[in-house]
């Protein structure tokens, strides 16, 4: 999970999305599920430079989803059929592509999350039909990191068309952010559905509780959905958009060894150089999930960060073949 995100996750730092981070310097793939024939039969895929990076496909699903779904409170939508079509009229505009394209604005071009929120809305024709709010206060929270503060605006600016008082918030880290919004102080904040589940999974459960998200959303969101009652809160549809730890090559590599997924991958290539965080060999969704899952033949490792400049520079840079990055990271802009 990238540093911004891994800080709204303070009680999941252990859990199922935190886990797919990864990487121990020096770590080698000499125990793979991989046959020592089939191993041995398959092309040694040397890293290929190149400027711009493409995420292989998680075609066996592999990681824990994690789709933006707005978070709201119950008490503060008690009785108004309003609030959540219009969050979910934004949701149905938001896939993956869309918020890669939303984070270029904001982390590459240098405009404000307000800015680019207010160009989005128009753009997707979003704009309440009828002014219904009647003043009422809406606070949209936002963690502290530029993807939620542009959401957030989004929102915030949907609902002000519709007649509503509605103002942006950051506050910070998941476990600064989430009791405000069970409380009523903050009325809605964009969500990622895994790890919000994980997180009232621990809070309600325990530490040691059994995880309840997956890599199937609709079996997610109903846990969220039986989580959220007990703490009174609701929520929006799931967009498609995700933010999710993936793993990426260079568009050259995936381009020369004809790869887009990763069973491609793993039988197309062999010898492979993974890059990403320290604690990947050891971590279920990174190294060890990538050998039993795909059966990758992952022959050396690099230490570097966790979806961070780094790891986006080896891979550019040829030292690495394959790194872990974020889905909607704006460096995977086309």
């Amino acid at each position: 999970m990238r540093a911004r995100r891994s800080t709204l996750a303070a009680v999941a730092a252990g859990v199922l999305l935190l886990t797919s981070a990864c990487g121990q310097a020096g770590s080698s793939g000499g125990s793979t599920s991989t046959s020592t024939s089939s191993a041995a039969a398959l092309t040694t895929c040397a890293p290929v430079a190149g400027d711009k990076l493409v995420v292989l496909e998680d075609d066996k699903g592999l990681q824990t989803v994690d789709n933006i779904v707005p978070a709201i409170n119950s008490k503060a939508i008690a009785g108004d059929s309003t609030i959540i079509p219009l969050l979910d009229a934004v949701s149905a505009t938001l896939d993956t592509k869309t918020l890669i394209g939303l984070n270029k604005s904001v982390d590459v071009d240098r405009q404000t999350s307000t800015q680019v929120a207010k160009a989005f809305l128009a753009a997707k024709g979003l704009a309440a039909q009828d002014s219904v709010g009647n003043g009422k206060k809406i606070v949209v929270g936002a963690a502290n990191f530029s993807e939620s503060a542009t959401l957030a605006a989004i929102y915030a600016g949907v609902l002000k068309s519709a007649g509503y008082d509605a103002t942006t918030q950051t506050i910070g880290a998941r476990d600064t952010y989430e009791p405000p919004l069970e409380q009523g102080k903050l009325t809605i904040v964009p969500e990622y559905a895994g790890t919000l589940t994980e997180f009232l999974n621990k809070k309600e459960n325990g530490a040691d509780a059994k995880p309840l998200a997956s890599s199937d959303l609709d079996a997610t969101m109903k846990e969220l959905t039986t989580l959220g009652t007990k703490v009174g809160l609701s929520f929006g549809t799931p967009a498609a958009a995700q933010d999710v730890n993936s793993f990426a090559v260079t568009t050259a590599f995936a381009d020369k060894y004809k790869v887009k997924t990763l069973s491609e991958l793993a039988t197309t290539c062999g010898g492979l150089v993974l890059g990403g965080p320290p604690e990947c060999p050891d971590r279920p969704f990174c190294e060890p999930g990538l050998k039993k899952t795909y059966h990758l033949q992952i022959t050396d490792f690099t230490s570097l960060d966790a979806g961070g400049p780094l790891t986006k520079t080896a891979i550019k840079e040829g030292k690495v073949a394959l790194g872990l990055v974020f889905s909607s990271d704006a460096a995977l802009a086309g």
